[in-house]
């Protein structure tokens, strides 16, 4: 080849190679961002979950680095005797210091597991640790015993532990109701819903003959004292009240207000104590769940009728345990 050939060969090599140069030189510089796929569209973040209802206590024998411990489960029926028992640290050893709560250092409930029976106890404890307060107790079956406890420095904490009465054991089946009496003449009736995950109030209203009892006596720094438990497995809810004697604006009666929160559908047993002419009585009641959301939330809405429909035809409590 001569040597103008080469040189023009060489020329057309160069300019093609420069071409190549500049076209990848655009492609890389080139915007890019067609080549990813599109975002999907989500629409907003979720919102958040429901905080859950407190968990019921009572449900272990142990929490929160303290256990119960009784002297014995298992007692007998219908013969008084004594229960004993102490509530263990995180140490392991008896807890000999506890804070007062609603004017007691210990609130013991026991309660059969078909909800019969139902005593609320303040036993003393001796410098060891261990509690003691005489029971009867009624009826064969099992017992569930709820130590509620604020130990000082600790956690406040309600155990349960099992107690066994041997005996022929009848259950009953504790049917719903508003109304409930007491030796006296006393009735009490509840108004307000247990809806599932959602704060709520309940109010009881006390009469007598009648009449409304509109001085009711301080009890555990209120007019009333109200323990919850869920049906099935007893799990215990600590119902607070609205209000306190001699705040000046909480009346004597004869409605008595509670702030409840239970945490599943179902059906709940209350147990009310409330005091007048110096004596102690207990009412109690079976309330069902009212609709709502089992975690939160307001409850179904119901649609209001276009018409007003027409209206339809016309346990006393032991002081000794306090």
């Amino acid at each position: 080849m001569s040597t103008a050939a080469r040189l023009s060969a060489y020329g057309a090599v160069v300019v093609l190679l420069g071409a190549v140069a500049f076209v990848a030189g655009a492609t890389l510089g080139a915007p890019t961002g067609h080549l990813r796929p599109a975002a999907a569209d989500t629409g907003p973040p979720p919102a958040p979950p429901p905080v859950p209802a407190e968990t019921p206590g009572g449900l272990a024998t142990s929490e929160n680095g303290y256990t119960l411990v009784p002297a014995t489960t298992t007692l007998p029926a219908g013969t008084p005797t004594e229960l004993a028992f102490h509530v263990n640290g995180p140490d392991g050893r008896p807890v000999t210091a506890f804070d007062v709560a609603h004017e007691k250092r210990l609130h013991l409930i026991l309660v059969r597991r078909d909800t019969a029976g139902f005593q609320h106890l303040h036993p003393t404890m001796s410098a060891d640790g261990t509690w003691r307060t005489p029971v009867t107790l009624a009826g064969a079956g099992t017992y569930r015993a709820f130590a509620d406890i604020a130990p000082t420095g600790g956690t406040p904490t309600t155990l349960g532990v099992d107690l066994f009465v041997p005996g022929e054991f009848s259950p009953v089946d504790p049917q719903p109701n508003r109304r409930a009496t007491a030796p006296g003449g006393y009735e009490v009736t509840l108004d307000g819903e247990l809806v599932p995950g959602r704060p709520g109030d309940v109010t009881l209203t006390v009469t007598r003959n009648g009449a409304p009892v509109t001085d009711l006596q301080p009890y555990l720094g209120a007019f009333g004292h109200l323990v919850a438990l869920r049906g099935g497995d007893l799990g215990y809810l600590h119902v607070h009240p609205d209000g306190a004697p001699g705040d000046g604006r909480t009346a004597p009666g004869p409605a008595i207000t509670f702030h409840a929160e239970v945490p599943s559908a179902g059906s709940y047993r209350l147990f009310l104590d409330f005091r007048h002419d110096d004596e102690v009585r207990t009412v109690q009641f079976t309330v069902p769940t009212a609709a709502g959301h089992p975690t939160g939330g307001a409850p179904a809405t119901v649609p209001a009728p276009e018409a007003p429909a027409p209206e339809a035809p016309g346990h006393e409590h032991a002081e000794g345990g306090h």
